[in-house]
């Protein structure tokens, strides 16, 4: 079957996949569609500032002569799909920069583990995806590579942290990319961007070389243009690593086989804020509750209701703290003036915590989970707003407020998601619709505890019944930004 390169870029993972599985389209035509789409679109969106064909064909051809198939017919064989890995993540011999100016020109000599294992199943490494600096921020720029811009309005930000990988997808760059979550990394981008974006429970996926692996606000996750596409590399990825203690292993039944079969939830929780907890602009609120409706419509009971935060910001923030301690203190000791000033704050917070700080956020966490297991036993589902407003001026570090409500700092608007970060349950993004401005919404489903094979049966009724996902990818489109 003849396929042409813009069929082929606008085929999901899923398809593409099956085409290389059925030998209809070989790895290194779809590294060459990639190098095509990439030469067309990166100038208007700045996603993939580091590129690796040459690798890439390399890996490709082992594929082909029948070496490196030792994963074939495992759950999430990608069968020499290109993918793109956060710059974030090291991959063996491609310039990885953290988006710090004090790694401006490192290279690796060895992958991380997660990269070891997208490649030993099948991926290939294709492109870098941009990031903030150590990926602190919910817009994607660094002082290495510049700003990335938003497709579907390029005035406007991709989000953070994962913003090259969400736009490098919505672009037709590739068809999969790998990112970071802490507070909404993977699933901001995904709304702003309308894509899907899953921060799984922690220990499904390694971390590898992180310095935190003894802590669950960090973990890495998969993005993709639909459900199908997220469970696939979710398969890719998960699974018991020795060089992460809290990994565990994969499970039983493949997260694609879960999707096959998929279940609507019996009763699900919709909340547009947290009981006003969390900021959310009103008219993201009011196209969430409508699109979350649509779980009526597939037989589900839908009511408003939301599991009490507490003290949600204080314990985050002490906690996100604690963690920039161990990743940062040092960076700071011998480079502070080559880090930009948010990460210096955050870090200089935990520094200057006490003991009895530390140990409030711990109880305050611990006293949410408690209140988050009670309240899933009752629902099946919980529903809020992906982000607290669309995708904002690609200029701005953060929205300057949002339903009236200045924001004193970076993290402000991550709230929603930080928010079940701190509940420890797996949450994914999924598109639903566009504001008065042609710009994205999406909502965030939040399952139970380790859950995410319910999580993505629900996000696939959903999917379907909506069909959003038909929109990508986009040609990068000019814009405006929106009055605030």
């Amino acid at each position: 079957m003849a396929h042409t390169s813009d069929a082929l870029m606008r085929l999901t993972a899923v398809e593409a996949v099956a085409c290389l599985k059925r030998r209809e389209v070989t790895p290194l035509e779809l590294i060459e569609v990639a190098e095509r789409r990439i030469a067309e679109v990166e100038p208007a969106i700045n996603a993939l500032p580091t590129l690796a064909f040459e690798r890439a064909r390399e890996h490709a051809r082992r594929l082909m002569r029948g070496e490196g198939r030792a994963a074939e017919g495992e759950p999430g064989w990608l069968a020499g799909l290109p993918v793109a890995i956060k710059d974030l993540v090291d991959v063996a011999g491609v310039r990885t920069t953290y988006g710090s100016v004090i790694f401006k020109d490192h290279v690796p000599t060895t992958s991380h583990p997660l990269v070891e294992r997208i490649e030993r199943k099948g991926g290939i490494v294709i492109a870098k995806s941009n990031t903030p600096e150590f990926g602190a921020g919910g817009s994607t720029f660094n002082e290495v590579f510049g700003r990335t811009r938003n497709p579907w309005n390029t005035a406007l930000t991709s989000g953070g942290s994962t913003g090259g990988g969400a736009a490098a997808l919505a672009a037709g760059e590739v068809w999969l990319a790998h990112g970071t979550d802490h507070a909404g990394s993977l699933r901001r981008p995904a709304t702003y961007c309308s894509l899907v974006g899953m921060r799984p429970s922690a220990g499904r996926v390694t971390r590898g070389t992180a310095n935190n692996l003894f802590a669950p606000l960090s973990v890495h996750g998969p993005m993709g243009r639909t459900v199908a596409d997220v469970a696939l590399f979710l398969d890719t990825m998960v699974g018991l690593c020795p060089r992460d203690p809290l990994t565990f292993a994969a499970p039983s039944r493949p997260f694609t086989a879960a999707i096959a079969e998929p279940r609507v939830p019996k009763r699900i929780a919709f909340t547009p804020d947290f009981g006003g907890k969390v900021p959310v602009e009103r008219e993201t609120r009011e196209i969430c509750a409508r699109a979350a409706r649509i779980f009526e419509n597939l037989g589900a009971t839908l009511e408003e209701a939301a599991p009490d935060l507490g003290d949600i910001e204080t314990a985050f923030l002490a906690l996100r703290s604690q963690h920039y301690v161990v990743d940062r203190e040092l960076l700071l000791e011998s480079h502070r003036s080559l880090i930009k000033p948010d990460i210096i704050w955050n870090t200089e917070i935990g520094l200057k915590q006490t003991p009895s700080q530390i140990a409030a956020a711990e109880r305050e966490r611990a006293r949410l989970f408690r209140r988050v297991v009670d309240f899933f036993e009752v629902y099946d589902l919980l529903i809020s707003p992906g982000a607290s407003t669309p995708a904002f001026d690609v200029n701005l570090r953060m929205p300057p407020a949002i339903d009236g409500r200045k924001l004193e700092t970076y993290l402000g608007a991550s709230l929603i998601t930080a928010a079940t970060t701190m509940m420890a349950l797996p949450s994914l993004a999924v598109p639903c619709g566009f504001d008065r401005y042609g710009r994205p919404v999406g909502l965030q489903l939040v399952g139970r505890h380790r859950a995410e094979a319910e999580l993505l049966q629900a996000g696939w009724l959903f999917e379907e019944a909506l069909g959003l996902s038909r929109h990508l990818p986009i040609d990068p489109k000019p814009g405006m930004v929106p009055p605030a």
